[in-house]
């Protein structure tokens, strides 16, 4: 069944060993007595691999194609398990993470850094997408510089990482509202982090679309095409502001100038924040000069008013 579902989504053997994809038995004691051998069951709950229920341990992890996280040494410190059939009278979630750990924590990891950071053309960019097939499929098509957050948005932690390895860091979301939120919290985290030199950009994928779809479609060929029209910080900024103010009246440019000063105010990158800052003015016609007492004196001659 594992195999098969791999198959149907296009997944090669050479690429699910590259990525340690497995699979978990629907079984509620197959792991636990695997396990139990070598370790203690106070082991097996810190790891998150077996839950507890009253007195009773089992499997965290049943049915399930399973996709390996690693640190970014590449040693495994959690797992990610896709549900392979559908229960109507027991939902259960599509997705399921390891619960945080001592090992563990999903604000902290990012999917797949350990291969992306000894890719040459990550010195250039960092894609950061979504899901774990998004990034699978991306690297089976030969786009490699990819990883993906863990069921949250881009954090302080994930941009510090990808900054590590890249110039820029190019965040590929949905194009419908989620996206655009989860796009707007990178907005938010980036401020403290990012550094005079460092660049972000936004692309927002067609709607009902996602990497693994586009790869799909058309391939690495479609991929840079949607890549291609990526936006700055600064043209999402505006694109988001320009929204919520109305920028025809004097109070609303004056509610869009006093947001883009709270939202700026933690940038620290000196360069940086005045070239947003001099763009999103200019965008609503509020380019300011620099403060200067009135001239009194015009080639030393006083003039008198009348």
């Amino acid at each position: 069944k594992a195999i098969s579902y791999l198959k149907e989504r296009n997944i090669t053997g050479e690429t699910a060993k590259i990525f340690s994809i497995g699979y978990a038995e629907n079984d509620f004691q197959s792991l636990n007595k695997s396990l139990s051998k070598d370790y203690a069951e106070s082991n097996l709950l810190d790891a998150g691999l077996i839950v507890k229920k009253d007195k009773n341990s089992y499997d965290k992890f049943r049915g399930r194609i399973m996709f390996p996280i690693h640190d970014q040494s590449g040693h495994i410190i959690a797992f990610g398990g896709r549900i392979l059939q559908e229960d109507k009278d027991k939902p259960s979630a599509k997705y399921m993470n390891s619960p945080e750990t001592k090992l563990f924590s999903k604000k902290k990891v990012l999917y797949s850094l350990h291969l992306a950071k000894k890719e040459k053309s990550s010195k250039d960019s960092i894609y950061i997408v979504e899901g774990y097939m998004d990034v699978i499929k991306l690297y089976q098509s030969g786009v490699r510089n990819c990883v993906a957050t863990l069921g949250t948005a881009v954090t302080k932690e994930n941009l510090i990482q990808c900054f590590r390895y890249t110039k820029e860091i190019i965040c590929c979301f949905d194009g419908d509202k989620a996206g655009e939120k989860a796009a707007w919290q990178g907005v938010q985290n980036i401020m403290p982090v990012i550094k005079d030199g460092d660049a972000i950009s936004f692309v927002f994928l067609p709607d009902n679309y996602d990497p693994d779809n586009i790869i799909e479609k058309g391939g690495k060929d479609l991929w840079e095409e949607n890549i291609n029209k990526k936006i700055s910080i600064e043209e999402f900024i505006y694109k988001k502001f320009s929204q919520e103010f109305d920028l025809t009246s004097a109070a609303g440019k004056t509610q869009y100038l006093q947001n883009v000063n709270l939202l700026l105010k933690d940038l620290n990158a000196k360069i940086l924040k005045d070239i947003i800052t001099e763009f999103l003015k200019e965008k609503v016609g509020a380019k300011y000069l620099p403060n200067r007492k009135p001239k009194e004196v015009i080639n030393n001659k006083k003039f008198k008013t009348h």
